[in-house]
């Protein structure tokens, strides 16, 4: 993957305008602009190289050239895209934390009907945040992510300060075996506990990568962790590194990258200052665990920039409804074990386990009534959701649909992040607040795909 200048970045940011500006989709879309030609994203099953040894068989992605493409939208403007599903099982596309329509959320059953073998489904919305996002089918998920149908999304803003280079990565697992071809997606001894990692990680589908980037310059490193199981500690090593924006939202007060956990599901923006020293290598590493590894490392190249991360003007703030706190009514709700029975078989893919519950109910699967909503919210109206997690491990909880603020942890102070997805950690209660402005019946998960797939699933209704 190249890694975009400032006047690539200007270029492909006037193409996308224009392609954006032919044309209109509904809720949530001006009308002033009409429906652009559909993005064509086909599903296939094909070979990759991902160890660097010998080609992996059953990757599944989307397109035709290897990792799922990344996806460049602009806010404000309308953007269209058309699943051609060319895989022999259903699938469909959830745009993670973008605020799309209901009826674009890409939850079979709940929100939309199954993408069959040859059929196709056109989605159109209009992103109304910048950031970064990611996207992934919603349907038989640990097998078609854990496959490599996870793709990412940049949402960019025309008035963002201006970088010297931008480097997108997709974070992930692989579970193969020693011949480089997959084994089985989880166990169930780890899928109740803390979920099954991949043997083989990857930064772009490679293996510790490296890219060039101007000395002393200043580079947008836009994280994604599309992962089905890992969670992250992230440090930089040898050069400065801000973060700026957390789950597509900035961050209310920019601070020093120390050490960042965030779980599966979870972006990261970085405006990090590369080393004057042509030649001079930084590593961003993940540190959890008893072995630091590598991720990404980015060589300084040129002559230097002479670059300062205090001259780098602020992200624009989406446009997020705040909550009216005093006003707010409070949503109980309680992460769990469970000792229910196995789930009824699904269509879109059962681990024939429920190990998981909300508020003491496992999700049944994908069917046409799985359970009643965790809670009706009225449109428009202020809610808290006072969420505890009575389990051993830590959950990165995601909503569908709208964006929540973080308000208080018993686990001590918290930065007011405005985000999509909460790692809570083991034993902790937290407050979410949010405003409930965007109609219909919106998931809520864990984003560790085995905890989601038994059991740790549930839905708000907002009308």
């Amino acid at each position: 993957m190249s890694v975009l200048t400032r006047r690539t970045m200007l270029k492909a940011s006037a193409a996308s305008a224009c392609a954006f500006g032919l044309g209109a989709a509904g809720n949530m879309v001006s009308t002033a602009f009409a429906v652009p030609e559909p993005r064509i994203l086909k599903t296939v099953k094909t070979a990759a190289n991902l160890t660097g040894n010998t080609s992996t068989q059953d990757v599944l992605t989307y397109g035709d050239a290897g990792m799922p493409p990344v996806l460049r939208m602009t806010k404000g403007k309308p953007f269209a895209a058309r699943l051609v599903n060319g895989l022999d099982e259903p699938t469909t596309i959830h745009w993670h934390g973008v605020r799309v329509p209901n009826r674009m959320d890409g939850v079979p059953y709940m929100v939309q009907p199954y993408v069959y073998t040859g059929n196709h489904f056109d989605y159109a919305f209009t992103p109304p945040d910048a950031g970064t996002f990611w996207y992934h089918p919603h349907c038989n998920t640990l097998t078609q992510m854990g496959h490599g149908m996870t793709g990412v999304i940049v949402v960019e803003n025309p008035r963002d300060p201006q970088f010297d280079a931008e480097l997108v990565v997709n974070l992930r697992d692989w579970r193969l075996g020693g011949d480089g071809q997959f084994i089985q997606q989880f166990r169930p001894r780890d899928a109740a506990r803390s979920g099954t990692y991949g043997t083989v990680r990857t930064a772009n589908w490679h293996e510790e990568p490296q890219y060039d980037t101007p000395a002393g310059g200043l580079v947008r490193l836009r994280l994604a962790i599309t992962d089905v199981t890992r969670i992250y500690a992230f440090q930089m090593e040898d050069a400065q590194a801000d973060v700026i924006a957390i789950d597509g939202n900035p961050v209310p007060d920019r601070f020093r990258l120390d050490v960042l956990q965030l779980g599966p599901g979870q972006r990261l923006d970085l405006a990090v200052r590369m080393p004057d020293d042509e030649g001079t290598v930084v590593a961003l590493k993940d540190i959890r665990g008893t072995k630091k590894k590598v991720l990404v490392s980015l060589r300084a190249v040129g002559a230097s920039l002479k670059r300062d991360l205090r001259d780098l003007a602020a992200l624009e703030p989406n446009p997020v409804a705040m909550p009216d706190i005093a006003a707010a009514e409070r949503i109980p709700l309680a992460l769990s074990a469970t000792a229910e029975n196995a789930p009824a078989g699904s269509i879109c893919g059962s681990l024939g386990y429920s190990f998981w519950a909300i508020n003491k109910v496992p999700w049944p699967g994908d069917t046409p009534d799985p359970t009643a909503p965790l809670a009706e919210l009225k449109l428009g109206k202020s809610y808290v959701i006072d969420m505890q997690n009575l389990t051993p491990h830590a959950h990165p909880i995601h909503l569908h649909g709208m964006s929540f603020t973080v308000l208080s942890s018993s686990a001590g102070p918290v930065r007011r992040l405005v985000t999509d997805t909460y790692l809570i950690q083991p034993d902790e209660k937290v407050q979410l607040g949010f405003v409930a402005d965007n109609p219909g019946d919106w998931l809520l998960h864990c984003h560790i795909i085995e905890h989601q797939k038994s059991g740790m699933t549930s839905y708000l209704r907002v009308a």
